[in-house]
């Protein structure tokens, strides 16, 4: 792994991806966010570039939150394309871009940034269009006048909400440890007054919801997940933002507590990498096989 020269080295650090078999330069992408090994887009955008003829290379950078700025004006600098951004970073990159998509200007957070030849920095918002499209098409699971259920008020949840207001569900609650960053988040992105709030504990007093989406990281370091199984019920589709080779902790918890089903994020994951691939490449890949290939 070679580090960044810079003030920050040290602190941020870069991965090559794939290189080009074509004699030309490819053209140079990444994913920025801490930790960031497990991240699977390496793969995505390389199977996407396969599919589509498009010569490029997509690297793994891994910057802790003082040097991300550094990271993506390095990565700039050094003649990168475009960057994902992945957790912790998607606020802070709304912060540093000069321009923003309707998407990420209404969720305050950016996944996806394009270099200008200016050196402007513009941001987009491609999580909500990639998480609407796995649920409502490829799981084919209607949202309008249903009761859903987002857990987690943290940066996960900010990309899928207005996309869920949008999508007229009869009811959406988004509930967190602590009431008060739930209504902070409401105050910020929900003009409508659609989203109302609840704590965890609170969801021990609440009927089975149709559909609940886990937008935290409770149980993956082992611990008990805080949730009430009085929220689900027979009927009720669990899905978890997070993905993961193994069955995640919240689908293990879901599957335990009878659910009709339960699913990771793989098909967000591709979904939204398409979305950033149209944006650079302006070419939208076959997600079908791609997500096929994952899963396997």
């Amino acid at each position: 792994m070679a580090a960044w020269s810079g003030p920050q080295a040290g602190k941020f650090q870069t991965r090559r991806g794939a290189i080009s078999t074509t004699g030309e330069k490819p053209d140079r992408y990444a994913v920025v966010g801490h930790p960031i090994e497990h991240s699977r887009s390496p793969v995505i955008h390389q199977l996407f570039a396969s599919q589509t003829g498009q010569n490029i290379v997509y690297e793994l950078i891994d910057a802790v939150p003082e040097a991300f700025e550094t990271a993506v004006r390095g990565f700039a600098a050094a003649g990168g394309k475009g960057l994902n951004v992945t957790v912790p970073h998607k606020q802070a990159a709304y912060e540093l871009c000069h321009e923003l998509g309707p998407e990420a200007e209404k969720a305050r957070a950016v996944n996806t940034i394009s270099f200008s030849a200016d050196g402007r920095l513009r941001g987009d918002n491609t999580d909500g269009i990639g998480f609407m499209r796995d649920l409502t098409e490829i799981l084919d699971e209607p949202v309008e006048g249903r009761r859903v259920l987002v857990l987690g008020a943290g940066g996960a949840a900010r990309g899928i909400l207005l996309p869920l207001v949008e999508a007229a569900p009869g009811e959406l609650v988004l509930a967190n440890r602590t009431i008060e960053r739930a209504d902070v988040m409401i105050g910020e992105l929900d003009p409508t007054d659609s989203l109302s709030a609840r704590t965890f504990a609170a969801l021990a007093d609440e009927p089975p919801f149709d559909i609940i989406i886990n937008a935290t990281s409770a149980g993956v370091r082992g611990e008990e997940l805080p949730f009430s199984p009085n929220c689900v019920g027979p009927d009720t589709l669990c899905y978890d933002l997070a993905y993961s080779l193994k069955d995640t902790p919240f689908v293990l918890w879901a599957r335990a507590n009878g659910v009709r089903e339960a699913a990771q994020g793989w098909g967000m994951l591709v979904e939204q990498a398409a979305e950033s691939f149209f944006i650079w490449r302006g070419i939208r890949p076959d997600t079908a096989p791609i997500l096929e290939k994952l899963r396997r």
